[in-house]
């Protein structure tokens, strides 16, 4: 061991656990940490943004889209505040994200002497919104809590972490051991519960499973085609987990589907889902009994009920149920699930206009090419509606429904891989929140593809106060800029389509190209998506067929 500064020992630690990459903003509390990661530029590229919100959402994309730990650095007090709504995200979406939390000296903690960026106990406020939390007190004991932030990362259910690092901590030396890379800790299931879940799952005649992002995080997609395939039972994937099996396989079903299927389904397997309905309530299956299978103590018990509760890693708890059944004799349901198909068909036609861009845009990307969702009117629609065909090609604001988040955490999918190709789909208010992000697109060359569907209101507002309050509108509408202007300011290229077709043969273009575009979708009245994607909502009444069409000679 040779002595080093805690900014140095951070950063060897995070070198052996992997990191590769950090989005952040420096500042003077993080001083220790830059002029370390200074030195080992080699080793960690760090992507400096222009307001710590983008930070977290670009290390979620990061992390969403790789399985590996996204790693964010702020300083203390706003820094910290302006990141938690990238936080709040990745807790929601169950997202390995480690944020580096900068603080005021460490003799000054607590004292409310208004230090620089001083908050009252900045450490209780991460300790909600993250799994765990950490606050290093001297330089030696940095490579450890290092590694106990990623132990937690790396076991049970993945969920945000934050790591505390005073600036007298990052300057001070010791000598310390680095403790060798974490290794993952899956939960493995009890064999009780298994053989219960076996039983019952021979013994039905038309099973289906219901999955989320626990899917996803536990890289389990293998194993769940295997059983669905064993059971000839179909797979329906919510918001969070598309993409788990390809939407093209002939199990494969969109989260609606449940309407359907549960008439005459006698089991229902959930697996990596909190299984509850949009109002906390459980989730209706029509009196079948349901199999709980889940890394998160808490998402087994109520309100759900259910015959048994699997404790346990997706993958591993997929796995042991498909070895325990085998390959039992099962009838073709090819009949009943044509039918299902036909009824999802008859209830998509109500978001028509949605569907063409999505298709364009599906049609534009590889299969390997990740769509980035946004709290837009397309973006709700592509949440029942976007096929995806491989896991973490689909990321989505998961249940905090945050509001600008898409744009900032697209750029942390297309960093994670500049080969890939990634299209983020945003509304005119959401992009507003970080498209200061342009510059950090411009600077690192993030070859990312970006959508704003431009109607000029936040939309889902408007809808509401035109049904429901009689067309009072109060602070809907929205002033923007010449998005072909501001693209251009930020030297970055730019289209404009005012139709799926046009869309198409812009995309066809923007992705091979592999450089930062900005789109312009001027667009009217969408359809409302929300009877679709939750239960209990009424349906609205029709649009005009035209209403989403803005001509270009009206644009003009």
């Amino acid at each position: 061991m040779t002595e080093q500064t805690g900014g140095d020992l951070l950063a060897e630690s995070l070198i052996e656990q992997g990191v590769s990459q950090i989005f952040g903003i420096p500042g003077v509390q993080l001083d220790g940490a830059a002029d370390a990661l200074y030195s080992r530029a080699d080793r960690i590229a760090f992507t400096c943004a222009r307001n710590e919100q983008a930070t977290t959402y670009m290390a979620d994309g990061y992390a969403r889209s790789t399985g590996e730990v996204g790693v964010a650095m702020v300083v203390p007090g706003p820094g910290v505040l302006n990141a938690l709504s990238g936080m709040a995200t990745a807790y929601s979406a169950n997202s390995p994200v480690l944020l580096l939390a900068g603080q005021i000296d460490s003799k000054a903690i607590g004292k409310g002497l208004g230090a620089l960026h001083e908050i009252p106990d900045q450490t209780g406020m991460l300790e909600r919104i993250t799994k765990w939390t950490g606050t290093a007190r001297s330089a030696a004991e940095v490579p450890g809590l290092v590694a106990e932030a990623f132990s937690q990362l790396r076991s049970g259910r993945p969920r945000p972490v934050a790591l505390e690092v005073p600036p007298d901590v990052l300057s001070a030396t010791a000598e310390a051991l680095i403790p060798a890379r974490v290794a993952p800790a899956p939960l493995i299931p009890a064999a009780s519960d298994i053989d219960a879940a076996a039983h019952m799952l021979t013994a039905a005649k038309r099973p289906m499973i219901v999955v989320g992002g626990g899917v996803i995080a536990a890289n389990a997609s293998a194993e769940l085609l295997a059983l669905a395939e064993a059971l000839e039972a179909p797979v329906l994937m919510g918001e969070n987990g598309r993409g788990a099996i390809d939407a093209r396989h002939r199990l494969a079903f969109d989260a609606l589907a449940l309407r359907a299927f549960r008439g005459d389904a006698d089991l229902v397997l959930a697996v990596g889902t909190r299984f509850v309905s949009t109002f906390g309530t459980q989730v209706n299956t029509n009196g079948a009994p349901v199999i709980l299978l889940n890394a998160e103590e808490a998402d087994l018990h109520g309100p759900r009920e259910a015959a048994v509760r699997i404790h346990a890693d997706a993958a591993l708890g997929l796995a042991a149920i498909a070895n325990q059944i085998g390959r039992p004799a099962r009838e073709s349901r090819g009949t009943e699930f044509a039918a299902v198909r036909v009824w999802l068909e008859e209830q998509f036609a109500d978001l028509a206009p949605q569907r063409e861009y999505l298709g364009a845009i599906r049609g534009a990307l590889p299969d390997d090419g990740v769509f980035v969702s946004e709290f837009t009117q397309v973006g709700y629609a592509a949440s029942a509606l976007y096929p995806a065909y491989q896991p973490r090609t689909y990321i989505g604001p998961g249940y905090q429904g945050t509001l600008g988040y898409g744009f900032a955490t697209a750029l942390g999918v297309k960093a994670a891989d500049p080969n890939r190709a990634v299209v983020s789909v945003n509304g005119d208010g959401g992009f507003s929140w970080t498209l200061q992000e342009l510059s950090t697109a411009k600077r690192y060359g993030i070859g990312l593809v970006t959508i704003v569907f431009h109607d000029g209101f936040y939309g889902n507002v408007r809808r509401i106060q035109k049904n429901r309050y009689d067309a009072r509108y109060f602070a809907s509408d929205l002033t923007n800029p010449d998005y072909q202007q501001l693209a251009g300011a930020f030297g970055i290229a730019s289209a404009r389509a005012f139709n799926p077709a046009q869309l198409a043969d812009v995309l066809a273009d923007a992705i091979p190209a592999n450089e930062p575009i900005l789109i312009e979708v001027p667009v009217g009245e969408f359809p409302s998506p929300w009877h679709l994607i939750h239960e209990g909502i009424p349906s609205p009444a029709p649009l005009a067929p035209d209403a989403h069409v803005v001509s270009e000679a009206d644009w003009a």
